[in-house]
Formats: structure tokens, sequence, C-alpha cells
């Protein structure tokens, strides 16, 4: 620390200096506040937005708005806003990142800034990690905001698309990234503005900010579309790389940079193999012909799918089905697919269906699409460690608020094994000693295969216990297989004798409360009086609540008595944030608690940056089995490896950045143009710039300027006026007149095209704008999405260019803009083709299609379909629902395949909709 420092604090210190000065001008206005009823509290509300029409700003609004929310959330939830959760609020309200413990009430800092910015009537979005915490926290705090007279929306998988509109209407609306970032394209994919979903986006905070805005920003959002079906032939390379990966020297393995690629011996090899079974092009010269590289990047898919992705690490099968797995949250992804042909790699690999590939409809990275806010904001526990990223790419300063009480947690020396089952066996000692002492513990692990290896572990662990041999240590495994219990399972987390080992804790959402959690067990009793048909009335529910914090009270003396919560990390992840994120989950709100990692030789991040090396150390000082090494250098070690990864992982996301940046304007000029084209009445006049600007093409490329007459391609220009137009014109008499110029020929060929306009104007009447709109958003959608692909296509192959000096970013921008330039000429012409070409023929529209109509409603907490657990369609008995027989489906729908897109249009798989009727 520096002598200035010392004296002045550090700039994070000073900020928050100023802001702690401000929480106490509210503090002073509790008294007032506080002596309002409960009608004029919520009063307030009305007469802040009446000073906001009069010229008042928000900040001018902040103490009074923050005083008011504090008093609210007393009155509702009887929780108090401390003076340090007013200061992250003012830090929210700033547009910047207030990095908070775990357990200092995150979720309450976000409503001042929530409250006070929804007054504007623009709307306000809070973002989480999962379905599950945006409608806890949208009915949580909900309560405040609505006893306050504002309303509150949840964007949750599953809604329709009024439901949809309905909750963007609200003052305040909840939802995952994805959610909000999918809407975003689906609105930019619709065909009337009815259809629009969002309203603009003016303001969002993000909870668990790090995990969103960096670990889910290495991949883009994409809407795409199915193409043809190939199953086969994946299934077919599949085996063929399965067994030629059997011999290694035809592979080699970059683990650190998860690349795998042929030697010139497997290339070679599967040369043979694929000649043989007759899948090379006929007359091709080799694998790597031209007329092969469809060839080639399916085994190259296959390969990667063999040897890079690891079946219950990188994704699971469940029910026939792919799911991957997020690395960073051990959370499943429901609907998330790898692109190129990869994720259907995987389904080979399995024996899973082969779901079609699928064509870039839209897409956007997460970066671009929160950039979009007018203000942006997060919270966290762990930032600090990326405050340049964030910085350099969202310009949000990160800003570290003091705990309201001093952290009493113990952090240990990391111990260092040889092996992994060394490892083990003192980890499952570890846990024993915990129990016995009724000691809490948590167990940290960084994948759902490493939870449940160290779960078999625990169940196979015999010990003495009051002169009884017991065999195996209770305990609950908290994974991406069932997050849908993962919050009753963090809620007991904190019992004496507790035993919890989990997958990475980012955004879990529920503090881990040491002796239990008060409201977790009220709703339990209640479901249970619910399930016996007994009604509770108020004063035994109050009675119960009393019970049940008399028995936590005793619980949590007990675990403070052991040492509060132990938290046991199994290995380091690649990242300090995650490990800094399992540490927080302990010393919450000033308690006790104690950390400690047990690594070994054999874990990823050792082995493959250090591992020999640190193997063979081991063996010269004489390490014995069982025996670990401890010391503080070891840890700046394994920190600055952490650093390499989190430094290449941020080059990643800023390469992906630099790239999309590219086509991030042209994605904003073309949504924002096919928006205007929405919106517009009539479009006759950009129909006839469209038409004009299509004739001046024609006429440059065939009637070139200061060309000699004789130089004139008249044929071609007559060829590209009839099949392009529609008109059949005397242009090679007009080329004959004496002084005649290509203006005038131009002219002549506006003319004559207004006036064919005109005639199928008149001919299809007041239909007609209807179909200019139609079909001119509809050109823009197919011509943008093959843009995408072309996009896609050229950023896989332009870093070839660099092995010819030539910088890649720089001609990725070059060719990027030309085929930009190629997208708006072949706009224009398409739809001025189209419109002046097309024959039209009018018949009275279908009869609507017969029979019954279902609804169908997806769980946002399972994302599986309610109808499979009990939804009942109108008309049919409860008895008959599993046998509703194939005829109740309209015709045409019986032939469908389950895994196919349901035919009523919903964008679901038919046994996810109809089908699960069936």
């Amino acid at each position: 620390m520096s002598i200035f420092q010392r004296f002045f604090g550090s700039s994070n210190d000073r900020k928050v200096k100023g802001m702690q000065a401000r929480a106490a001008k509210i503090t002073a206005l509790e008294p007032a506040i506080q002596a309002l009823t409960d009608e004029q509290l919520r009063g307030k509300t009305a007469e802040f937005r009446a000073r906001l029409e009069k010229g008042e700003t928000l900040d001018q609004l902040l103490e009074e708005a923050f005083a008011v929310v504090r008093e609210a959330a007393r009155r509702v939830l009887g929780q108090r806003h401390y003076d340090v959760q007013l200061v992250g609020g003012m830090i929210l309200h700033k547009g910047g990142i207030a990095e908070m413990r775990t357990g200092e009430g995150k979720t309450l800092v976000a409503t001042c800034p929530v409250y006070l910015n929804a007054l504007a009537g623009k709307g306000v979005h809070v973002i989480t990690v999962n379905d599950y915490l945006a409608q806890r926290d949208s009915e949580w705090m909900g309560q405040v905001y609505r006893f306050l007279g504002l309303s509150v929306g949840v964007i949750v998988h599953g809604l329709s698309q009024g439901q949809r509109q309905d909750a963007y209407l609200s003052d305040i609306t909840y939802g995952t990234n994805n959610e909000f970032g999918f809407d975003y394209l689906r609105d930019n994919l619709v065909y009337d503005v009815s259809e629009m979903v969002q309203r603009g986006h003016n303001f969002a905070i993000v909870d668990e900010v790090d995990s969103i805005l960096i670990d889910e920003a290495r991949t883009p959002l994409i809407i795409s579309g199915p193409t043809e079906d190939r199953s086969e032939f994946y299934r077919t390379v599949d085996l063929l790389v399965k067994e030629m990966i059997k011999d290694t020297t035809t592979y080699e393995y970059d683990e650190k940079q998860r690349q795998v690629m042929l030697t010139e011996f497997g290339s070679e090899r599967v040369e043979e193999m694929m000649a043989e079974a007759g899948h090379l092009a006929e007359d091709s010269a080799g694998l790597y012909d031209p007329a092969n590289i469809s060839v080639v990047h399916h085994i190259n898919q296959a390969l990667r799918a063999n040897v890079i992705y690891v079946r219950d690490k990188d994704y699971i099968v469940r029910a026939g089905e792919v799911i991957l797995i997020d690395e960073f949250t051990g959370r499943m992804m429901h609907g998330r697919r790898l692109s190129e042909g990869l994720h259907q790699a995987i389904e080979a690999k399995e024996g899973a269906v082969v779901q079609p590939e699928n064509q870039t409809l839209a897409s956007v990275t997460i970066q671009n699409y929160f950039r979009l806010y007018n203000k942006l904001s997060g919270m966290t526990g762990t930032a600090a460690t990326e405050a340049q990223e964030f910085n350099d790419i969202y310009k949000m300063d990160v800003a570290e608020i003091p705990t309201n009480r001093p952290v009493q947690r113990i952090d240990d020396d990391d111990e260092v094994y040889r092996t992994a089952a060394e490892k083990n066996r003192a980890v499952a000692l570890l846990i024993e000693d915990c129990y016995r002492r009724k000691q809490p513990i948590l167990v940290g692990t960084v994948s759902i295969e490493k939870s449940e290896q160290l779960s078999e572990v625990l169940k196979a662990h015999t010990f003495e216990l009051d002169g009884k041999t017991i065999k195996g240590i209770p305990h609950n495994v908290l994974n991406a297989r069932f997050h849908e219990q993962e919050a009753a399972i963090v809620a007991d987390a904190g019992v004496p004798g507790a035993v919890t080992i989990a997958t990475n804790m980012a955004g879990r959402g529920t503090d881990i409360q040491l002796g239990g959690n008060v409201d977790m067990r009220l709703a339990k009793w209640r479901e249970e009086q619910r399930d016996a048909g007994l009604e509770v009335t108020p004063q035994q529910a109050l009675d119960k609540k009393a019970e049940i914090e008399a028995d936590i009270k005793d619980l949590k003396e007990q675990a403070l008595a052991a040492g509060g919560l132990f938290v046991l990390g199994t290995e380091r992840h690649e990242s300090r944030r995650i490990d800094n994120q399992l540490r927080g989950r302990t010393g919450r709100q000033g308690d006790p608690g104690h950390s400690k990692f047990f690594l070994s030789c054999e874990d990823d991040l050792l082995r493959i940056f250090a591992g020999d090396r640190l193997d063979s150390i081991m063996r010269t000082f004489g390490v014995q089995e069982g025996e670990a090494i401890t010391h503080k250098w070891l840890n700046s070690a394994i920190a600055t490896a952490q650093k390499r990864v989190e430094q290449r992982n941020y080059e990643i996301r800023k390469n992906l950045l630099k790239y999309d940046d590219v086509i991030n304007d042209q994605r904003k000029a073309v949504f924002e143009q096919r928006q205007e084209f929405m919106e517009a009445q009539n479009l006759q006049e950009i129909i006839r710039e469209f038409r004009i600007d299509t004739i001046n093409d024609l006429v440059t490329r065939h009637l070139p300027p200061k060309a000699y007459a004789e130089q004139w391609d008249i044929a071609g220009l007559d060829s590209h006026l009839k099949s392009m137009l529609g008109l059949d014109l005397p242009v090679a008499d007009w080329a004959q007149e004496e002084g005649i110029a290509n203006e005038e020929i131009e002219e002549r060929i506006v003319q004559a095209a207004d006036a064919r306009a005109a005639e199928r104007d008149q001919l299809v009447g007041d239909h007609m704008r209807n179909i200019e709109k139609s079909f001119l958003l509809q050109t823009i959608d197919l011509q943008w999405r093959e843009h995408l692909m072309h996009i896609d296509h050229l950023r896989t192959v332009i870093g070839l260019r660099g092995y010819g000096q030539r910088d890649p970013l720089n001609e990725f921008k070059t060719e990027a803009f030309s085929l930009f330039e190629k997208l708006l000429v072949d706009l224009r012409q398409n739809v001025t083709r189209w419109l002046m070409t097309v024959e039209f023929q009018f018949e009275e529209p279908p009869p609507p299609p017969s029979g019954p109509t279902f609804e169908v409603h997806l769980d946002p907490l399972t994302g599986e379909n309610e109808a499979e657990r009990g939804f009942v369609p109108d008309g049919v008995a409860a008895d008959q629902r599993a046998a509703l027989p194939m005829s109740a489906l309209p015709d045409g729908w019986q032939d469908t395949g389950r895994n196919q897109p349901c035919p009523c249009g919903s964008g679901k798989k038919f046994k996810h909709c109809h089908g699960a009727l069936i």
C-alpha cells in the first residue's frame, strides 16, 4: 500500500465513503417516512412520477426514493436495508458493478435502484442466471414493488407471446439473459409490430454479473432452423472414427487448447476407410479434394466429439437427448446446441436420435446484446479479478462494498497430494471428522462426474462411531442432474452434521444459513399438510413458524460451536472467481467459517500446467503416499496458472467480440431498417427507389458510362429487363437513335417500369400494400440468413490469411463489407423482380383445420411439458388423458415424428407439444 493510499484510501474507498455520507442522509429521512400510513407511502410513487414530469432528475429523487423502498421492505418483508446495501444500490444506479460478499443481501440491494429507475416508466430489466431465480425473485421482491404501486412481470421458458408482451409492459421485468436475448432476436424475425414483445432497452441490473457477462459471453446467442437430414452419414462417420482412434497415433490431442487433429498417418488411414466405404466423391484426388470438403468437416467433428467431449462432464444424456452442461455452473442448458454439426456428432457417438443440422436465422453475442442498454449495472460476489474486462468491454467500474459485519472466515493453504486416490482418502477423512463433530460441510467439485465419484467414495467409507462400525457417510449431491431440488438441498446444507457435495456454486441463489432456513422449512410443512388434506389456519402457521425458529436457533448454536460451515474444495477451477464463489458460501454475515482446497497432481489444472514437474519434485523430496505438501508459494504458483487460463479465456472473448463488432453495425442497420418497414403503412416510395436503383445497376452494367454506343450490351440489357422487370421494350431501336445517351434510355425504362407497376397495383388493389410489406420483410430475412451463413464460413477460414502476412481481422472487415454491399444489391433486385414479374391468383382461403385445440405449457423450473404430468384438455376425462386417440389430431399431423417440429408452429418438438397428449 502506498503512502498516499494509507492516508487518503484507495479510489474504491473514496468512492464508497462519499456514498456512505449519502446513505446517512437516507437514514435521517427514516423517522418521517416511518410516520406515513401504507396509503401515504404508496402515494409517494405518484408524487415522484409527477416531479419527474416537472423536470426533476432521478438523481435528485434518489435519497427519498431509497428511503421509501427501505420502509416498504421493512413493512412487507420484515427486512430493513443496511447502510452498505444502500451504497450498493447507489453503485447500481450509477451503472457500475457492486461486488458484495455472499450473504450480504444482493437481492434486496437491487430493489432501491430498480424502483428508482422504474419511476421513469421506460421499463427496468433484472437479469438472473436461471428461471428458478427469476420466478423466485419476481415473487419475493415483487411484494415490495406491488406494495408501492408498480407492476412486475417475469419472463421464463414456455410463455406465450401475449404473456411475454404483458411481462415486458410491466414496470419491472425479471428473466434470464437467454430469454431476453432470444426475445430480442425473435422480435427481429416477426412480420408485424404487434407481434413484438420487447419495448426497448432502458436499464438492466444483472445478477451474478460475472457469470453472465463473462462466462456466458464466450458463445453467442443463435436462433436457427433445420436443414436437410444427414443423420445416417453422422452415424457412419462416427463408427469409422471410433474404429480409427483405437490407434492413438492417428491423432494429436492438445488438452490445454482443447484441440484435436489427425496426424499424417491418421489422414491416410481415414482416407482408406472412407474410400472403402464409398463415401469419397467420384474422380476425386483424395480426402482433401475440394469435392470432399464436407466429408472432412464431418470427420473432424466426429473426432472432436469422441476425443474432446466427455459424457457427464461436458454433456449428459437424458431420455435419449444430449443436453449440454454449463462448465461454470454445472447446470443443464436445455435448448442449447453446438453448431456446425458438432452436436449431431455427439448424438451419433451416444447412439441418440440425430437431430437435423441447423441454419442460423439470427444471432447476437452476449456483449453486443447488453451494450444495447442505455444503462447497465450488475452485482456479484466476485468481480474484482475481472475488473479490467468489465471496463474494456462494458464501460462498467467495479466497486467493492464493505461487509455489514467483519469477516471471520479462515482460509487454509491448499494441500497437494500425488494422486487423486490419496486426495480422495484425505477428503473422506476430513468429511468424517466434520460429520463426527456435527460441523456442516460443503464439498465443491468441478464436474458432475467428479461429484458422483466422490459420492461413491463416501458411500464406501467405513468408520467407528459410538462403538459401532458405520459404512457410508450420509450426504446430498447437488449437480445438474438434480437441480430441481437444489434450493431445498442448499437450505439444509447449514444444519449440524450435513454433508453436501456440489458442483460450481455460481448462481445457486439460496444462502446457506447455519441451522437451516425458516421459510423453506415452513413451505415444506405447508406442502405436507396440503398433501394430507389438512387446511392450515393463520394461527397454526404462526405457531409452526415460532416452533421452527426456536429449533433453528438451537441448531445454529450447535453449528457455531462446531466452527460454522466448512467449505472443502476438491480441485481448483480454472477461474479464480469460481473458487472464490465456493469459499464465499461460508462466513456469511460475520459467522465463523473455514475453507480449504485439496489438490492432486492428477487434477486437470495441475496436470496440464505443472503436473509432471510437481510430481517429480514430490518424489525428489521423498513425499510418502498419503502425505501432502502445503506452502504459500504453492498457492501463488496455482494462482498464476489460473491467471494464465483466465487471460486465455479473455482473449477468446475479446477476439469473438472483435469479429462480431464488424457485423454488429450491419446487424443494427438491418434490424432498424426492418422495423421501419414493419411500422410503415405504405412502402410504395421505398419499392420505387429499389426499382430505380435496380434499373440504374442494369443500365450501368450493360451501357457503361463514357462507352461508345456500339460497345453497349443491348442484348444483355434486353434479357435482364424481361427477367427482372417483365418489360419487353424496343431497347435495340432506342440505341439506334441519333445522339441517344444511356441516361435517356434509363429514364425511358424507369417510366415504363412505373407504368407497369401502376397497372399491377390497380390489378391487385388494396392488397398490394400488404403484399409489398410481407415480401420485403421475407426477402430481408432470407438475405440476412444467407449473409450470416457466408459470414460464418468466412470466419472459419479467414485465419489462414495470416500465413500470407495479412491481418485476418482487417481482411475480415474488408470481406464482410463486400458481402454486406452484395446483400443490399441482392435485396433490391430480388424485391423488384418478385413484385414486377410474379403472377397473382386470387382464391378463397382454405377453411381452418377442424378438430379440438390443445394448450401446452412448459414448467419454468424443469422445462418439461406439464401435460405429461397431469394436464387434461377440455372435454377429456382424467382417466382418458393417457389414451387420447391419434385421430384427435388434425389431419396430416398423425405422421409427425416425435423429435420433429410440431406442426402447430410453436417451435417445440412434437413430443414436447401436441405429441405429449397422445
